[in-house]
């Protein structure tokens, strides 16, 4: 089915499936919990997110052997100021996890497409490292000035728009000053920006329309290399 799919369509194709090990584990302990673990581990810590990681890779063994072009996974590592963890216990324990599925994609040719809410500048680098190709944060919530300089040309930026403040406003130009401010910082004609956001709740449909209007603007002022999402 999934490669029938593929066939009967031109368009990048990504897979329907949703690694999310920390997010698995805060489902399981709960979150209070799991930061306890994370900060002070014990026994049994290591073989609960290998009990949680292996089906995950399983699913991934299956979706690289179809014809989709990349694969996604996800797990929101950010407060709206800094990392949920400390950097080297996250590198430590999680940074691996990532790193498998980024392998395994890049074996058989696939893309790997990574979701993550929040302040996570101070692991951007890593991201890149584990072979991450498209990562989808909160930019602005972040300094895009300092992640150009860090990481722009390495990884590319899948997104997005701000939904607390860009996005709800009731001034189309909000929407296209959020654009130009994306497009300023991390857009280049090698590519490095997939024009995308949530419409969820709360989106001032107008000003929605006038982000896309100004990502097309941008594209064609650059010979049409904007991804779009």
């Amino acid at each position: 089915m999934v490669n029938r799919f593929c066939t009967s369509t031109d368009r990048f194709v990504l897979a329907g499936n949703l690694p999310r090990p920390w997010e698995r584990y805060q489902f399981l302990r709960g979150t209070e919990v799991s930061l306890v673990d994370v900060m002070m581990p014990e026994e049994g810590m290591a073989e609960c997110l290998k009990v949680i990681h292996d089906p995950y890779m399983r699913e991934m063994e299956f979706w690289v052997t179809t014809d989709v072009d990349g694969v996604f996974f996800m797990d929101d590592w950010g407060s709206q100021t800094q990392l949920l963890i400390p950097p080297p216990v996250w590198r430590e324990l999680f940074k691996p996890l990532y790193k498998d599925y980024c392998d395994i994609a890049h074996a058989h040719g696939k893309f790997a497409f990574m979701h993550s809410d929040g302040y996570i500048a101070e692991i951007y680098e890593d991201l890149v490292d584990a072979g991450i190709n498209a990562q989808n944060s909160q930019l602005f919530v972040m300094d895009m000035a300092d992640l150009a300089k860090r990481v722009k040309g390495k990884i590319t930026f899948w997104g997005e728009m701000d939904r607390q403040h860009v996005l709800t406003s009731e001034n189309p130009e909000v929407g296209r000053k959020g654009v130009r401010t994306v497009a300023s910082h991390l857009h280049d004609k090698r590519g490095g920006v997939i024009a995308q956001y949530e419409f969820g709740p709360g989106t001032n449909p107008v000003t929605a329309r006038a982000v896309f209007e100004e990502w097309r603007a941008v594209a064609e002022s650059d010979g049409g290399a904007v991804g779009g999402g």
